[in-house]
């Protein structure tokens, strides 16, 4: 007999055993050569434009709605290129997505389009502001209607429920300390960037949009402003940690809940119910290389198409105008030193151990069947440090200013001995600095069903100590490139205008040979 569910775990396990009603409407196909074509296309494209699986699909919404709606447009003429696009590049299968969402799709683009010039018109706000606001709600919005995703939603509200109580912010509003929890979770399991952080929230601060047009056209402003000032929180990223490093459970219990075919059974069942953790414990493993391996291709591709080209260009200048010629023995050395790097990384990956499934087995039960689960110990924090705080933060301050000199400070040295110039040395550097982030993000990937205590090894506290310098840096570079890269603006605007515009074509010629066909049958 199997022990019974907490009241919030019984809502949790309910909701995966509800499942959607099928559809019977007409599907959208393509023709399957033009989407081979345009998935490859799409895989490239993506890989320059460094972001995890999560938040691909929202970006890549984002990306087609600009590029359609520069010269115009509205929901009718955007919505069906913009979906045919999407099964091109075999975010959905082919025939999965019915023809009634087009319409769907339509009305919401028109919506927010709506939307954007109604506050253009109460408020003289930027409008380049008001339109990065509109387009990443708006593509959030999109992808929720294409790819619903209610389990994970329940799973969200499940974490944070757990959570809510066991983070304490000792000198702000409980108000602000749920608002933060809320945050950590979307980013913490559900992986959101910040578009869909503002999504989520822009829904919590007014509701469904077409029931409060009014409202949101009257309030934005304050509302965007209060929201910044929520996704900017100083202790944000303790509270991400802090909950981050208790997520795995939850991601496998997911995956559990996922794959039975009746939830409510299953874990009634406590020996079906661990067997079924340890499998999907290791599946999830066996999925560990194949993404470490993904990463790490679409790492290189990433730094030498929208970093390399601009940072070799400055080198070899240059060198041409001190030397009068290029040395080419030092861009091939900044031009290897980023691949080999993260094919050396890809050699240090390695599966999580039995026993850290069988802690999470543990974990799991606890969380599912214990009022009280046996989560890492309450966080109290404090937005404003004590009166004894500030010497101390000073002298840490200090003490991580001199990794920085003695980090970047022994490179520096080693490439001077060598005879590298100073141009050189700056790529070098900046590639390292890129590397080093990427490298710490492929690592992360690789230990993400690893379940962690709050000690670091002396081996951790030395690769803390001589590589976060690089790693801050690396993401501080990535950061800031990305959102002026000449080479992405190239391929989104003046090559993929074009390239859609061919798949389209043959896509339609293909259709129109098949009809002929079928008339001399």
């Amino acid at each position: 007999m199997g022990r019974a569910l907490t009241k919030l775990s019984q809502i949790l396990v309910s909701s995966y055993d509800r499942s959607m009603a099928p559809s019977d409407d007409k599907t959208i196909s393509v023709n399957p050569l033009v989407a081979e074509l345009a998935s490859w296309y799409e895989k490239f494209r993506t890989a320059m434009d460094y972001r995890d699986d999560e938040v691909i699909l929202r970006s890549t919404i984002e990306r087609i709605l600009k590029r359609r709606l520069l010269l115009g447009g509205n929901g009718a003429t955007v919505a069906p290129p913009l979906i045919r696009e999407l099964i091109w590049a075999r975010y959905f299968p082919d025939s999965s997505v019915p023809e009634s969402q087009v319409a769907r799709v339509g009305s919401t683009i028109d919506l927010f389009l709506k939307l954007e010039d109604e506050i253009n018109r109460k408020h003289r706000i930027n409008r380049a502001s008001v339109n990065e606001w509109i387009m990443q709600l708006l593509s959030s919005e999109i992808e929720d209607i294409l790819k619903p995703s209610p389990q994970k939603e329940t799973m969200c509200n499940f974490i944070y429920h757990l959570f809510q109580e066991r983070v304490s912010i000792i000198d702000d509003s409980e108000e602000t300390r749920d608002i933060q929890v809320f945050i950590a979770v979307r980013r913490a399991f559900a992986n959101d960037d910040l578009a869909l952080l503002r999504h989520h929230l822009f829904k919590h601060y007014f509701g469904k949009i077409s029931h409060n047009f009014e409202k949101i056209a009257d309030q934005f402003p304050k509302a965007i402003q209060e929201l910044t000032k929520q996704l900017r929180y100083c202790l944000k990223d303790k509270i991400y940690v802090y909950i981050k490093n208790q997520t795995v459970p939850f991601l496998i219990l997911d995956d559990v809940l996922r794959n039975s075919r009746g939830a409510q059974i299953l874990v009634s069942d406590p020996e079906n119910l661990n067997l079924a953790i340890l499998e999907a414990c290791n599946s999830r493993y066996k999925t560990i290389r194949a993404k470490v391996k993904r990463a790490i291709v679409r790492s290189v591709i990433f730094i030498f198409f929208t970093k390399a080209i601009f940072a070799l260009f400055i080198e070899g200048t240059y060198e041409r105008f001190i030397y009068n010629r290029v040395i080419w023995s030092s861009i091939a050395l900044n031009t290897l030193t980023p691949p080999l790097l993260m094919v050396l990384v890809g050699f240090f990956i390695k599966a999580p151990s039995k026993d850290n499934s069988f802690r999470i087995m543990t974990k799991i039960n606890s969380i599912l069947f214990e009022e009280n689960p046996a989560l890492n110990p309450p966080m109290v924090v404090r937005k404003k440090p004590k009166k004894t705080e500030p010497i101390l933060g000073l002298i840490f301050l200090l003490l991580w200013l001199a990794t920085f000199v003695l980090s970047f400070g022994a490179i520096i040295f080693v490439l001077n001995k060598l005879g590298v110039n100073p141009a050189s040395q700056g790529v070098f550097i900046f590639f390292l600095a890129i590397v080093s982030f990427i490298s710490y993000r492929i690592n992360r990937t690789a230990n993400m069903y690893v379940l962690r205590d709050d000690r670091d090894s002396l081996g951790s506290l030395l690769s803390d100590f001589f590589f976060m310098p690089f790693i801050q840096v690396g993401r501080r570079l990535t950061t800031a490139i990305s959102q002026i890269n000449i080479v992405l603006f190239i391929f989104d605007f003046i090559i993929e205008t074009p390239f859609k515009g061919i798949f389209a074509f043959f896509e339609q010629w293909f259709l129109f040979l098949r009809t002929q066909r079928e008339k001399l049958e």
